[in-house]
């Protein structure tokens, strides 16, 4: 997603020194589902830690944008389910803290990127304590591996600030963990047993063979699929090359929801054309005044629509409904379906144009 890309670039020259996806410590609690293998391209998976870290920016952090970055509602329902089951943590004591420096500092919400790099949550803890007494400083760490996992935190948190905001946080969500979110996790993804297997199966016997020409000519080959509980029409993603990437997209409650997920994935695919899109035909002006960030969003949502065109037709509708519905307006029906979304998400001739060649060039192999 566009409006966070501003760590993606920070942290590419501290990644190529070392293999974050070799992790060395044992793994946190994550699931994928059974008989498949590491030669799986594109597997289904959960990562504890990934939705630790992103339900921890979902209770502090402010959002107004068209599509929220979280699940809308998400903090209501979390608050509740906390205070039926009485607990308080210290990410309750410190939201007021944590929230006022993200207000003052709105590119901390970059940070939301972090765990997508790393294995699971002991590597993540052992980095970020790392990064803690070290003081942001990887040239006082040792070995050679931790030291690149603690430039890739501290690019997120550059400042004396912001790194006092780094520790607040991390330490609050180790308390979240231990009095709630682990056991919490652990048993609503347990609920979501029957999700996760409709969206594998959707995902790949149907969706991802008849992207896989696409997502290889954008080097997008191959990486991990996370779907996360506090995600919904946004996502995150972490792009590395042919074989080392992540999209991270909502989790559907239900069997019956599965095709979320999937509008999520499109969503996101299709990020590396759009950015193409918008930087052609946008001015340095109206990059300065926030033009481009803007359009990008709502770039991407278009984006996402017509790449699944290609891909399977059949869920453009429910994708649009899907849209639509995280953008606060649901209930569209069919008829008016297209006049609503295009008037909802609406985006330059030429910008519609520019994504529609790539994707030809993209799928005619050109």
């Amino acid at each position: 997603m566009f409006i966070l890309h501003a760590l993606r670039a920070a942290v590419v020259s501290s990644l190529a020194c070392t293999a974050l996806t070799a992790a060395a410590h044992p793994l946190a609690a994550q699931s994928s589902l059974p008989g498949r293998t590491t030669a799986d391209r594109w597997p289904v998976k959960t990562r504890e830690h990934v939705d630790l870290w992103l339900h921890g920016f979902a209770m502090v952090a402010e959002d107004s944008s068209l599509v929220p970055l979280f699940k809308r509602g998400y903090r209501a329902e979390m608050t509740k389910r906390r205070n039926a089951a009485n607990v308080t943590t210290d990410l309750d004591a410190n939201r007021d803290l944590l929230a006022q420096r993200l207000r003052e500092n709105a590119g901390l919400v970059n940070a939301q990127f972090l765990p997508l790099y790393f294995s699971g949550w002991p590597e993540f803890e052992f980095a970020f304590e790392a990064f803690i007494k070290a003081d942001g400083n990887p040239r006082d760490v040792s070995p050679r591996e931790v030291q690149a996992q603690v430039a890739l935190i501290a690019a997120a948190f550059s400042g004396k600030a912001d790194r006092d905001f780094a520790r607040r946080f991390f330490n609050s969500l180790k308390s979240e963990r231990d009095r709630f979110y682990h056991e919490w996790w652990l048993a609503e993804t347990k609920r979501r047993d029957g999700a996760l297997e409709a969206v594998d199966t959707l995902w790949q016997r149907t969706v991802r063979p008849s992207l896989q020409s696409f997502l290889n000519r954008t080097q997008q080959g191959n990486g991990d699929l996370l779907l996360t509980l506090s995600l919904e029409g946004e996502g995150r993603t972490i792009s590395e090359g042919k074989v080392k990437n992540v999209f991270a997209v909502t989790f559907p409650p239900t069997t019956d929801r599965a095709a979320e997920a999937i509008y999520g994935v499109v969503h996101e695919a299709v990020g590396p054309l759009v950015g193409t899109a918008v930087e052609d035909n946008v001015t340095p002006a109206e990059k300065r005044a926030g033009v481009a960030d803007q359009l990008s969003s709502r770039a991407l949502v278009r984006g996402g629509a017509l790449l699944l065109g290609k891909a399977a037709p059949q869920l453009v509708n429910g994708y649009m409904k899907f849209y639509l519905h995280a953008a606060g307006i649901p209930n569209v029906g069919d008829a008016e379906l297209i006049a609503i979304f295009e008037k909802t998400f609406v985006v330059p001739k030429g910008v519609i144009e520019s994504i529609e060649r790539q994707i030809a060039v993209s799928f005619s192999g050109i």
